[in-house]
């Protein structure tokens, strides 16, 4: 005999998900240990693949959840939206850690660096070259974000797959820029106060394109199998506000180390 709930909020089925992805947490950092100390790269690969399927037979029971099941209801979606924002406000504070570092070195550098900024020896990048380019790129596709929303809402299906399309290739370019600018780059994250730092902050914000950049194809993809209604989508909104945070921790990054700290 099916049971009929008399409250909104969704009680989750039983999951091995929580345990497979504690197993592979545990054999990918025990990898990491065997990586650094024997130089052995098997463990970590198999707690990377063991994490990979976790993460995609999760959220894919989830998307069954939400979309097919008609478990989120408004009580639960109001629930992962709060969610999703404390998440992004605790990335907000994991990047201001490291601007406070930045910031800390920078404005009153000591003598070990030769009391001066950027330290001695260090060739900085042009702001005005790949880093405005890429200053660009993500403004722009803020813009194709923002245009992927309101065509979603207004039930234009097509402009939203259009607009989607358009941001994800301008992270992707945006990745390859900045991989480019990392093997062009004089100095690496051990020259100084100011490779820590550099690599630091800007390699975590390229980490966070490349996060945001696959959420988006996701979103893409379920749009596409129509996954997506103008009054139900919580998949897209989620990822369009990690993208917009993404764009901001960037302007951010380019006036104070690019431009400011050069």
């Amino acid at each position: 005999m099916k049971m009929i709930n008399n409250h909104p909020y969704h009680l989750v089925d039983y999951s091995p998900w929580p345990l497979t992805g504690s197993i592979g947490a545990m054999t990918m950092t025990s990898g990491m240990v065997l990586w650094f100390h024997k130089n052995q790269m098997y463990l970590f690969y198999l707690g990377v693949m063991i994490n990979l399927m976790t993460m995609y037979q999760w959220w894919r029971d989830i998307v069954r959840e939400g979309t097919f099941q008609g478990k989120h209801t408004s009580k639960v979606v109001k629930g992962l939206k709060l969610g999703m924002i404390l998440f992004i406000v605790s990335e907000v504070f994991f990047f201001i850690s490291f601007f406070w570092g930045f910031f800390h070195s920078s404005l009153a550098p000591t003598v070990e660096i030769g009391m001066t900024w950027p330290p001695k020896g260090i060739k900085m990048f042009n702001p005005m070259e790949i880093p405005l380019l890429n200053t660009m790129i993500l403004l722009c596709s803020g813009i194709t974000v923002t245009w992927a929303h309101h065509s979603i809402m207004n039930k234009m299906h097509n402009q939203t797959n259009n607009a989607l399309m358009l941001t994800v290739l301008l992270g992707f370019i945006f990745t390859i820029l900045q991989g480019y600018e990392y093997m062009e780059a004089s100095f690496c994250i051990s020259d100084s106060i100011y490779g820590s730092s550099f690599y630091m902050a800007t390699g975590f914000h390229g980490i966070h394109v490349i996060i945001g950049t696959t959420f988006l194809l996701i979103c893409l993809i379920r749009n596409m199998k129509f996954h997506f209604s103008s009054n139900h989508h919580l998949g897209f909104e989620a990822a369009a506000w990690y993208w917009h945070f993404v764009d901001v921790v960037w302007i951010f990054l380019y006036i104070s180390i690019y431009w400011w700290g050069s």
